[in-house]
């Protein structure tokens, strides 16, 4: 009896008639077999879940094979089909939708400073975000390196060269692309150590940008700029978005690890205030330590980010990484909260040195 509460059934008058003239038996089980259509629809309606992940422009590939093995653990584990829905754009840009209400589970976006901004406005991600995940909440990492024209034809090697006045150079918009940032704070710190002071670095980045023709939202079209638009002669971009575009289209484009660049921690996050009103906490979770397994780090490895946590990764995928030295956001700017309000804020440097074309 508690288990036919559970799962109420409708009697019309047929079926009173039909209990009342064939008997008690026949009367059981058509009623079971009621209960068991009504259980197995409900069971079907609680397998229905779904999973938005709100992501940075250079991601898209590497999410859609970790989607598909995270599917595969969670029926194994739990029973239950989960399917997803990926959203990409500037990672700036993808901060600023959670904030104004886009319904994700989880942000993981190109940098701490832009979780950190939906954090601060609004509330939707709690303060402890990176003490919940191993490494900082940064299950991968990457960094900035060139990517040039088939045979390098302006014989570019390193930053220097971005500055020269027969060089034009494709790179996002640091206002709205999370790649743009770590872009321009790689260069900036370059020319840093190089001319010796601030007031030089700002000055050469002030060239760079100069010889920028045009600055998309966010790292993917200025991938799309370059190597399918043909605009410029040298591409800033994520490493793993380089090692993409070499493995797509071949010898027509080669990679420049440049003397110096930056190490680049993307960070992943629960939305909590999206999962506990959807109730999806548990499988947000989930979703995101699977980044740290052993399958976790063997795709993000085999997308060309650097595995984080696992030493076999590591090891595996080694060998198709450029050895760069690397420097932190933290030890160069003091932290992404310094770094925005020096370079990035309204007025700050960037607003200062770029002239709108």
């Amino acid at each position: 009896m508690v288990f036919l509460w559970s799962c109420p059934v409708a009697l019309s008058r047929p079926a009173f008639f039909f209990l009342s003239r064939f008997g008690l038996r026949a009367g059981r089980l058509a009623l079971a077999a009621a209960v068991l259509s009504c259980a197995c629809a409900g069971a079907a309606a609680q397998q229905a879940v779904s999973l938005l992940n709100v992501s940075y422009d250079p991601t898209r590939e590497l999410y859609v094979e970790f989607n598909a093995a995270f599917a595969k653990h969670w029926k194994a584990k739990t029973g239950q089909d989960v399917s997803f829905k990926q959203s990409h754009g500037g990672s700036g840009k993808q901060a600023r939708s959670i904030i104004d209400g886009l319904d994700a589970d989880v942000a993981t976006l190109a940098l701490a400073g832009d979780t950190n901004a939906v954090v601060k406005n609004g509330g939707w991600i709690a303060p402890d975000w990176q003490k919940r995940l191993p490494h900082n909440a940064s299950p991968y990492t990457s960094t900035i390196v060139l990517v040039v024209r088939e045979g390098n034809p302006k014989n570019i090697k390193d930053w220097d060269d971005l500055v020269r006045p027969d060089v034009k150079v494709i790179t996002p918009n640091p206002k709205t692309s999370g790649g743009a940032r770590w872009n321009y704070l790689a260069a900036w710190e370059f020319a840093k150590r190089k001319y010796g002071s601030e007031a030089k670095a700002k000055d050469f980045v002030a060239k760079l940008f100069a010889n920028v023709p045009i600055l998309d939202t966010g790292a993917r079209g200025s991938t799309i700029s370059f190597a399918q638009r043909g605009q410029g002669d040298v591409l800033i971009a994520w490493e793993n978005e380089a090692y993409l575009l070499e493995k797509e289209f071949g010898a027509k484009f080669d990679v420049v690890a440049p003397s110096l660049s930056i190490l680049a921690e993307p960070a992943v996050a629960v939305v909590d205030k999206n999962v506990d009103k959807k109730g999806t906490r548990a499988l947000a979770t989930a979703y995101l330590e699977y980044l740290y397994t052993e399958e976790g780090q063997d795709i993000i490895g085999k997308n060309f980010y650097r595995p984080a946590v696992s030493a076999k990764a590591q090891a595996k995928y080694a060998k198709q990484f450029a050895k760069i030295r690397l420097f932190t956001i933290d030890e160069a700017f003091g932290g992404w909260e310094q770094a925005d309000k020096a370079h990035f804020a309204d007025g700050a440097s960037f607003d200062q040195i770029y002239t709108r074309k």
